[in-house]
């Protein structure tokens, strides 16, 4: 068999990114892969059709739907996955087990990640003299911490996380503003609430998010998608919040090298100036 190396995401983060789309009967497939990984490697169309209660052409739907050629296409590339997380896994201490996770984040993160909308936000936020951030809990703490980075290069920012406040920013918004939603699931219903209304006043919407397709994604101009699985009870976990930095940092950074001499010449004056309130 030849020896293919998986060249883009991971068959399980393909499927994580889309799962809000799937229909009840896709939803089945979903479930059944989620529980069974292993053993759909094992499993013939017919096998996993009848494991999972849906038709056959159903399930060969399914797969092309996720951008692959058939089933065999994704269990091949399934099964190195599984191996490569076997050998990574076995014997690992929970300091290991951390670094990995946190190392599979970014690279999946970086897999996955559309230069085309990186390089519109960048633009678009370059343009703008008024840029708001909105995020909830975990996200809004990354929110901070853009609104930290770009106040370094000379953008006019600011960030909301109280829900009241958002909807009061948004709805003084125009066409020359743009807004960066922050939200893991792209399901937060106060987000995505502001963020329509954001769109009614002809507001740019950069969403950092980890879903192709969210109630949030449906508002925004450009998508910027993290990697990082959470279930309900890890919400808020270091992992995610590292993703929604490393595409953060990825904008700042674009913008710096955009603006290379303005950026510098403001971090200066902002160094020289917090300089003095040290001893």
């Amino acid at each position: 068999m030849e020896n293919r190396q998986i060249s883009g995401p991971k068959p399980s983060i393909v499927i994580e990114q889309n799962k809000h789309n799937f229909t009840k009967s896709e939803n089945k497939i979903y479930e059944y892969i989620q529980e069974n990984s292993e053993q759909v490697l094992y499993h013939s169309l017919t096998e996993l059709s009848e494991a999972s209660e849906v038709a056959e052409a159903t399930v060969l739907r399914f797969f092309r739907k996720l951008g692959y050629k058939g089933f065999q296409d994704f269990k091949f590339l399934l099964a190195q996955e599984v191996s490569a997380e076997s050998n990574q896994h076995h014997d690992e201490t929970y300091i290991e087990k951390i670094r990995t996770n946190v190392v599979h984040a970014i690279e999946d993160t970086y897999d996955i990640l559309d230069a085309k909308s990186l390089e519109g936000s960048i633009e678009a936020i370059g343009r703008s003299q008024d840029v708001v951030i909105f995020g909830i809990g975990s996200s809004g703490i990354a929110g901070l911490d853009m609104q930290n980075r770009l106040m370094r290069i000379g953008k006019h920012v600011s960030v909301f996380t109280d829900p009241h406040f958002q909807v009061m920013r948004a709805s003084s918004l125009n066409e020359k503003s743009v807004v960066v939603a922050i939200s893991l699931t792209g399901s937060t219903k106060d987000i995505v609430d502001t963020v329509q209304i954001a769109k009614e006043k002809k507001a740019t919407v950069i969403a950092l998010t980890n879903y192709v397709k969210s109630p949030l994604t449906k508002y925004a101009d450009y998508i910027l998608l993290t990697s990082a699985k959470e279930n309900p009870l890890d919400s808020g976990s270091l992992v995610s919040k590292i993703t929604q930095l490393y595409l953060i940092d990825l904008i700042c950074t674009g913008l710096t090298m955009k603006n290379y001499q303005e950026a510098e010449k403001v971090k200066m004056e902002i160094t020289e100036n917090i300089a003095s309130k040290l001893y």
